[in-house]
């Protein structure tokens, strides 16, 4: 059973420009929840509650328990918009979840087992990891903080892709859903390092210059008759 995360907010009326700048002013983050076969509701967080939800893992990927006066709903993280260069939240998009109707949702990975793997224990190898998280399909109930991936038994050479992932009960990757190995992504990469600096300096065939080709001396003019 995943942990309970609970959020608590206040609805608003007042909506705007104006009136999100006012509420960043005393220390609060516009925000909306929609979905669920309700009405959209405009909602307000206290900033510096939010900031440190904000730092953990789970406040991305998990189901969080959001208490809108009084009223306690099921929400997961949609979207978030921060400041470019302040440490300030601007504005969030929670989505409500029903308990019976399957979502998507983006979970991280959780890679172990990779010092001790025979990649890891061989110099000269790098292990690449091509995705750090991936988008998933189940209820909510269902739904995982995150996924572990395995890499005891990565050797060099070897590439896992999303196929080889051990997902919880009830959890489903789409992307593996339309078929076709172009979708199967690459999620883990080990060669040796000799091999990938090869690879990044090896110019495109593009990118070679064409030889010039010298061309030839004008031949000599014939000598005039006398």
């Amino acid at each position: 059973m995943a942990t309970n995360h609970n959020i608590t907010a206040t609805g608003r009326k007042d909506e705007g420009k104006g009136a999100s700048r006012r509420l960043r002013r005393s220390g609060h983050v516009p925000a909306i929840v929609y979905g669920g076969h309700a009405d959209p509701q405009s909602i307000q967080i206290e900033h510096n509650h939010l900031w440190i939800a904000s730092q953990n893992e789970w406040f991305y990927s998990a189901i969080l328990d959001m208490n809108v006066d009084g009223k306690v709903q099921k929400v997961l993280l949609r979207d978030m918009q921060r400041h470019p260069f302040k440490q300030q939240i601007l504005h969030l998009d929670f989505l409500r979840v029903s308990e019976n109707e399957a979502l998507r949702a983006k979970v991280p990975l959780h890679f172990v087992n990779q010092d001790t793997s025979p990649a890891g224990k061989s110099a000269g190898v790098v292990v690449t990891h091509e995705l750090n998280e991936v988008e998933v399909s189940c209820l909510p109930k269902d739904l995982p903080e995150f996924i572990e991936v395995d890499l005891a038994k990565l050797a060099v050479g070897d590439i896992m892709h999303l196929s080889d992932i051990k997902l919880p009960k009830g959890v489903t990757l789409p992307a593996l859903a339309h078929g076709g190995k172009e979708h199967d992504l690459a999620i883990v990469i080990a060669k040796h390092a000799r091999v990938e600096a090869e690879e990044e300096s090896a110019p495109a065939a593009a990118d070679v210059p064409a030889a010039k080709v010298a061309k030839p001396d004008a031949a000599p003019a014939a000598p005039k008759k006398k």
